[in-house]
Parts: structure tokens; C-alpha cells; sequence
């Protein structure tokens, strides 16, 4: 078994409140690509509320940023989810709700497989790139790192 699993975090700044027309077509798909992470090969755990979803998890000062974060059982797994099928044609229409952030977006990390990692982890994961880069405490997809059990194999 795996001593090292993938956690990532997103952040994205809505153009308007969840509940607003603008934001209708990212929300009125949100349960539909949740369901689809939650059931890909290699899904481990994804933050959410009860309510299933994380856009009501405030952890930024301006309300518009949106977190979303999960952990994978492999990079691949993350990789084969997030850029193919259904969630890459959502992803391709992120412009029509989201506005461009000034610093990172996204970070990938490796975690022990027997923890979740914080919110605060993840904060700490997007400043580390902004401020080191990719390195492999935290990095992207365009600069991957190896988790820590395989760079000796």
C-alpha cells in the first residue's frame, strides 16, 4: 500500500455570489462533477459541508474566493480526473464564472495516506508556490514531483 497520497487545493474567485445569475451554470453542475470526483479511480476525500460541496467554506477574506480541495490515491488518478471527460469540458468554460486571481491558483502536495490535510495546509501550499515556486513541498501539474517513497526506487 501507499505511504504517500496526492492532496490538492484550488481556489477561484467567482464573479458574483453563488446564488447569483452569473455564477447559475457553475452551480447548477457543482453536485454532477462532485459525484463524478467522488467516484473516479483513486478519490480518496474532497472537503464539503453537508450540504456536499465547499462553496459555503469561507477561508479567505473576500468572499468570491472558493476552495476546493481533495486528495488522490496517485498524481496519474488526479491527472486522468481533472483533464479529461466531463470535468475538463467544465473546466474549459471557468472563465464565464471565474475571474483571475494575481497568485496561485492551484498546488499539489504529498501527504502520509492516513491524514487529511487542513485548509490551512493548503494555504500554506499556494503561498509556498507563490513565494518558492514548485518545489516539492508544493507544486502544479506543468512541475510535478515525485511522492517521497518513490525518488529513491
Amino acid at each position: 500500500m501507499a505511504r504517500y497520497h496526492l492532496a490538492q487545493v484550488n481556489i477561484a474567485k467567482a464573479k458574483g455570489p453563488m446564488d447569483s445569475a452569473v455564477m447559475k451554470g457553475f452551480v447548477d453542475q457543482l453536485d454532477y462533477i462532485n459525484q463524478l470526483a467522488d467516484n473516479s479511480p483513486g478519490f480518496v476525500w474532497r472537503l464539503q459541508t453537508e450540504e456536499g460541496d465547499a462553496t459555503d467554506i469561507s477561508v479567505f477574506d473576500d468572499e468570491l474566493i472558493i476552495i476546493n480541495m481533495s486528495v488522490w490515491q496517485t498524481y496519474e488518478d488526479l491527472k486522468q480526473y481533472v483533464y479529461s471527460g466531463e470535468h475538463l469540458s467544465v473546466l474549459k468554460q471557468k472563465k464565464d464564472w471565474f475571474d483571475k486571481l494575481p497568485g496561485s491558483h492551484l498546488a499539489l502536495w504529498w501527504i502520509p495516506s492516513d491524514t487529511i490535510p487542513t485548509v490551512e495546509e493548503g494555504k500554506q501550499a499556494l503561498e509556498s508556490l507563490d513565494t518558492q515556486g514548485p518545489t516539492e513541498k508544493s507544486f502544479t501539474f506543468a512541475r510535478p514531483y515525485p511522492a517521497p517513497e518513490l525518488k529513491s526506487a
